[in-house]
């Protein structure tokens, strides 16, 4: 049975248990792990640009002595002019053994993946960033202990990131207070409200969101290739800034998967701070990936 890695709500908590405990195992002791994607390989398409995701797989896979071929999607014909892109997979598959691909066309990566010929992982669409947000879970892991009572307060826009945490929190239950704009709240109330459960909160003052949290999330409030630049207007309320990391608990974490507007979702005092954990948080998506890549990939 082929395995893909989509969307976080694909899995169950046991199976997500499972690739983070693989991924503090790894962390431990990578050198336990360097053959165990030995004579295998990863292809990569990046549609986007990409700098964290692109290094966390490649060097990733290479760790754990396997090879990796970054494939450029036009040249490979991937565009569905000269042929389909499930016709390009299948001979993909003769060749490679796993594809990560990076896009803006969330239905081609999850058609891709049900045709079940090789392990599909989604390095980010517009719809979701998995890796992202379970390496998150990781990093906040390593400093809490307990994540039932766990506070996470995300500050910003309703993007694949925050789907992608929204999808994680439905199955692990910890608090979450969302702060969106009302306008963009609104836009997106019917699916919002999907997720909703009792430790979910909507709250429209990040003051009284970050009120003792023990993490901060933002991301930046324009995504990648997003044209609706009239929006930023909404958000002039949202920066994370030190009255907000106050607000929460003294031992907050900040977190920003990057890259960061800064002074606009966040100042560079908090972003360059004591309780960012940034840096960390960007070099345990190579961790969280090279599980994800174990998970796929065994037999």
């Amino acid at each position: 049975m082929i395995k893909n890695f989509i969307d976080i709500n694909n899995f169950s908590k046991k199976q997500l248990d499972q690739i983070i405990l693989l991924a503090k195992k790894i962390k431990k002791n990578p050198k336990k792990f360097n053959s165990a994607c030995k004579d295998l390989t990863l292809g990569m398409i990046f549609e986007k640009q990409s700098l964290r995701t692109r290094l966390s797989f490649n060097i990733g896979m290479q760790k754990l002595g396997g090879r990796v071929l970054e494939l450029n999607s036009k040249d490979i014909g991937f565009d569905n002019i000269r042929e389909t892109p499930k016709d390009v997979l299948n001979v993909l598959a003769q060749f490679i053994d796993c594809l990560m691909i990076r896009n803006d066309n969330h239905k081609q990566v999850l058609d891709l993946g049900n045709q079940n010929v090789i392990p599909v992982i989604n390095g980010l669409t517009e719809y979701s960033h998995p890796c992202q947000i379970l390496g998150d879970f990781f990093t906040i892991q390593e400093y809490f202990n307990n994540y039932k009572n766990l506070q996470i307060t995300w500050i910003g826009d309703f993007n694949n990131v925050l789907t992608s945490l929204l999808h994680l929190q439905k199955i692990y239950l910890f608090k979450l207070n969302v702060v969106v704009p009302k306008t963009i709240f609104n836009l997106n109330k019917k699916e919002l409200e999907n997720y909703n459960n009792k430790k979910l909160k909507f709250i429209f003052d990040p003051i009284k969101a970050a009120h003792n949290a023990e993490c901060i999330m933002t991301d930046v409030w324009l995504s990648m290739g997003e044209k609706n630049t009239n929006k930023i207007k909404y958000f002039k309320d949202l920066t994370v800034n030190k009255k907000i990391i106050k607000a929460a608990s003294k031992d907050v974490i900040f977190m920003h998967c990057l890259p960061a507007k800064r002074g606009q979702e966040v100042t560079s005092d908090v972003l360059d701070g004591k309780s960012s954990v940034i840096l960390q948080q960007a070099q345990n998506r190579m961790f969280i990936q090279q599980a994800i890549l174990i998970y796929v990939l065994q037999k």
